[in-house]
């Protein structure tokens, strides 16, 4: 399989919709902000019906796992993803 990267906004889309299953609602009405630091890695935060909701790397991983299986019809379990601090791109990721 050929490298596929990920954008800043597709990975937060996908962790729009990964929240709103969660919580039960429409994934407009998740608001996400990704975050990355030294120390905790790539984080971000989720906000939905004035909620927030803190979501580890792990959780990112997961939801982009969700977005590869549903939307792509990739295998979710025989793909690799790295998250990558991109200085011009922002957070995006990289699936092998």
């Amino acid at each position: 399989m050929e490298k596929l990267i990920i954008p800043e906004q597709n990975i937060i889309n996908a962790v729009c919709v990964y929240i709103a299953r969660q919580k039960y609602t429409i994934p407009e009405e998740v608001e996400v902000e990704l975050m990355y630091d030294d120390d905790s890695g790539f984080t971000a935060e989720a906000y939905v019906n004035g909620q927030q909701q803190l979501l580890s790397t792990l959780n990112l991983i997961e939801a982009l796992r969700m977005t590869l299986k549903e939307f792509l019809n990739l295998d979710p379990t025989s793909t690799g993803i790295e998250l990558i601090l991109d200085d011009e791109e922002g957070i995006i990721a990289a699936v092998h």
